[in-house]
């Protein structure tokens, strides 16, 4: 592999602030709703699944750069990535993503064998399979609007929490299930609200994602439509789980963010541009926060 900087090493990882510490959330949401008390978090197996978890999202991330090289290349704010992307090159990817993959699935098959519950095998083969699923040919559902945000969604917050959660206790009670799958489908919204500002890269490339087949307006709408589902979903389990507080400290950067791109879709609507770079560095963070907030509310459920 060639001899990469810290910062290009970071880019093709998707290591922007604040995306990997989103990563890392969505990594300790299983295993911070299952723990009774925190201390159940510090013996070894859930650090090593939760490692896992970060491993084989990075090495999907990873993928993603790969698979993207082209659509990025097109992309005026993405010089930095698509450079990192170019020196690295898709061979060095590839292996890269294998190393990655190789070592969380390693640890999760010892945190299985330890623990006795094959779940967290599985949800780690799952994570792989969503990420694999989502990028590559001929399958390749970034190209197929919807159910490849779907996809991604379960890659990162889903089967990661499935996989952390295992490795606490076995069974998941039906609260956290549906605050899990609001925060999945909270997370497919945001994959096709990111993809309005790259759809003129991804059209040139001739991906299809959701901003592609709909329009920028039309994937917005369809990005709030999956907001206030997964919302809905998100409250009702955190009413469940630990009564009005816990919903309101843990829902409340997600209903602000749902505000946003209610006001983000009457700007496009009007002819406003839309920048990443924008909505990283001005709407992400309140995410960072809202996730942050998740944790927080896990652990004191």
């Amino acid at each position: 592999m060639p001899r990469l900087t810290a910062r290009e090493l970071a880019a093709v990882h998707r290591l922007e602030f604040p995306f990997w510490l989103n990563t890392l959330c969505q990594a300790l949401w299983g295993a911070c709703f299952a723990a009774a008390a925190p201390v159940e978090l510090s013996t070894w197996p859930v650090p090593a699944a939760v490692a896992a978890a970060v491993l084989l999202v990075e090495a999907g991330l990873v993928l993603n750069t790969v698979a993207d090289l082209d659509s990025d290349a097109r992309h005026p704010e993405r010089s930095r990535l698509s450079s990192a992307a170019a020196r690295l090159g898709r061979r060095a990817g590839l292996r890269l993503v294998v190393a990655e993959a190789a070592a969380g699935l390693a640890l999760a098959l010892a945190v299985s064998v330890h623990t006795g519950r094959i779940t967290v095998a599985l949800a780690a083969v799952g994570v792989l399979l969503a990420h694999v699923l989502y990028n590559v040919e001929p399958v390749r559902l970034k190209s197929r609007g919807l159910p490849g945000a779907v996809a991604f969604a379960c890659g990162v917050v889903a089967l990661p929490s499935l996989l952390t959660h295992a490795a606490v206790r076995s069974g998941l009670p039906w609260p956290t299930t549906l605050v899990l799958a609001g925060l999945t489908v909270l997370a497919a919204a945001r994959v096709v609200w990111w993809s309005v500002p790259d759809r003129d890269a991804d059209a040139a490339a001739g991906q299809r994602t959701t901003s592609v087949r709909r329009g920028s307006v039309g994937a917005l709408r369809v990005a709030c439509v999956l907001l206030a589902l997964g919302l809905a979903a998100l409250v009702w389990g955190l009413w469940w789980l630990g009564g009005p507080i816990a919903t309101v400290v843990g829902a409340a950067g997600h209903a602000v963010f749902v505000g946003s791109a209610v006001v983000l879709t009457h700007r496009v609507s009007a002819g406003e541009p839309v920048s990443s770079t924008w909505l990283r560095r001005t709407v992400m963070p309140v995410v960072l926060a809202a996730d942050v907030a998740i944790v927080a509310v896990a652990l004191a459920t």
